[in-house]
């Protein structure tokens, strides 16, 4: 049988800023759990990962308002929470629809630890904003008091901001692969997974960081041996030069032509596109036959060759 691991955004749990609630997120992943229930009756077997952005923010400010009350939630375990939530909303309605289809499939969620290297450089230049704005004067008390790196983001205010390293190492991979080999669907690298670091001893421990998800998503993809790694993301295909008059959907590329579109600059925005290939990549790299992206109701239609943007070896 074929097997896919499939990257869910984060914010494609989200419609709306209309339609955030946990009922609203929970209907949204049922949208999307249709669609990759139909590749499994297809004869596909599936890996499931996902964002969790919005979510951990969420988690964030509920910290942060009942903070005099209460105590604030580690980043880390903001991870793990979200994991735990999200894996729930799509295990069950993936639960659903296979009863629906008659289907004797099981789903489960693994909390997922993925290592990372206190040695990484991303580790002394943090980058990736998190949680609340704040007024600068707030946030360089937060920077002198709890000792967090602090930036001011895009004009909209001060915001804490943590290392983003290169995912190294999926802790559980082996009850992953003993979870697929019998059948399971599986849940995995929620978020790009909960960042931990070894000691010297080589007992593991959490660290205010985040994996980028696409990457944990390669890395998870190669390591089960994934055939195919599908993003699913806003958009049915990719475009160079993006949001530009000379926009062009593209149908193929070959891993040579997005590493050189990646080189260019030009045509995939960091913080959404270009770490989506630099995941496709890595995977081709690692081994990978073939990396699809396209967004959530056009799975099976991409699957069929007939929307989506395939990204194959040369």
């Amino acid at each position: 049988m074929p097997r896919a691991v499939i990257a869910i955004g984060g914010n494609s749990l989200i419609t709306d800023k209309d339609h955030q609630t946990v009922q609203d997120q929970y209907l949204a992943a049922g949208e999307t759990d249709h669609h990759i229930a139909q590749l499994v009756k297809a004869g596909w077997e599936v890996a499931i990962s996902h964002g969790n952005g919005p979510q951990v923010g969420f988690i964030l400010r509920r910290s942060e308002l009942s903070r005099h009350e209460l105590h604030e939630v580690p980043l880390d375990v903001c991870g793990a929470d979200t994991q735990g939530a999200i894996g729930y909303a799509l295990q069950q309605n993936l639960i659903n629809d296979f009863r629906a289809m008659g289907l004797a499939k099981q789903v489960a969620t693994v909390v997922t630890q993925v290592e990372v290297s206190a040695d990484d450089p991303a580790m002394l230049n943090p980058s990736k904003p998190i949680g609340t704005f704040f007024d600068e004067a707030e946030a360089k008390q937060r920077q002198e008091k709890e000792g967090w790196a602090v930036l001011e983001d895009a004009g909209r205010g001060w915001r804490r901001v943590v290392a983003s390293p290169q995912p190294v190492r999926i802790v559980e991979i082996e009850a992953i692969r003993t979870l697929m080999d019998a059948g399971v669907i599986v849940i995995a690298v929620g978020g790009g997974g909960i960042p931990v670091v070894a000691d010297e001893n080589g007992d593991l421990h959490g660290v205010a960081a985040v994996i980028d998800k696409d990457l944990a998503s390669a890395v998870l993809a190669k390591d089960i041996n994934a055939d195919l790694l599908l993003i699913s993301t806003a958009v049915e295909k990719v475009a160079l030069r993006f949001g530009t008059p000379e926009q062009e959907w593209v149908d193929r590329m070959t891993l040579s032509e997005v590493k050189q579109y990646l080189a260019e600059g030009t045509h995939f925005a960091e913080g959404s596109m270009a770490p989506k290939m630099r995941a496709v990549v890595q995977f081709l790299e690692g081994g990978g036959q073939r990396a699809l992206i396209t967004n959530p109701e056009n799975i099976a239609k991409a699957i069929a060759g007939d929307t989506g943007t395939w990204i194959v070896h040369d």
